[in-house]
């Protein structure tokens, strides 16, 4: 599996633009990607907070993650322009008959494919070597691209996993 997605981010956003990560419950497929590119792309192009153009970017990564920023260096985002953009991500949840808010779901990556966990079955994975401190999680909590760029993909044990009491067997 490529995992190499920082050549898909746009380079001319601040490090410090605002990021949200929405995972879905299941892996889209293609016609429906490309539906949701499709909805994504309106979107920004018309996103606005406070009446001004918000510089705004938003894909879907791997088939299962749809990835929304915003540079403010011109335009701040007000509380308006943050619901209209969860009012979006709600609309493609219903439409697509997904899961994008449940953050009790853990994706990992397990032989060279992206499954997903419910996060009260941790530590039965650990315990029965499906997960270890080198498996690959996806960080959903990155709030910025700098974050994303270098803390989305990263092995469980520099994660906030590893402070999990379940993880402390890695410590040994």
């Amino acid at each position: 599996m490529n995992l190499n997605y920082r050549n898909l981010l746009p380079g001319e956003f601040h490090a410090g633009s605002r990021l949200w990560i929405y995972q879905s419950s299941r892996m889209f497929t293609i016609p429906e990607a490309l539906e949701i590119e499709d909805l994504l792309n309106e979107f920004v192009r018309n996103w606005l907070s406070h009446g001004a153009p918000v510089k705004g970017f938003a894909s879907v990564f791997f088939g299962q993650f749809i990835l929304l920023m915003a540079d403010e260096t011109n335009t701040t985002l007000g509380g308006c322009s943050t619901d209209t953009s969860v009012r979006l991500i709600k609309s493609i949840e219903t439409r697509f008959q997904v899961h994008l808010f449940d953050r009790q779901s853990l994706a990992f990556v397990v032989k060279d494919k992206i499954q997903l966990l419910p996060y009260t079955q941790l530590a039965y994975a650990i315990e029965n070597g499906f997960i270890n401190q080198e498996t690959l999680y996806f960080n959903n909590t990155v709030q910025t691209k700098a974050d994303l760029e270098g803390n989305w993909i990263i092995p469980v044990k520099n994660s906030w996993l590893k402070n999990r009491v379940v993880f402390k067997q890695f410590s040994e």
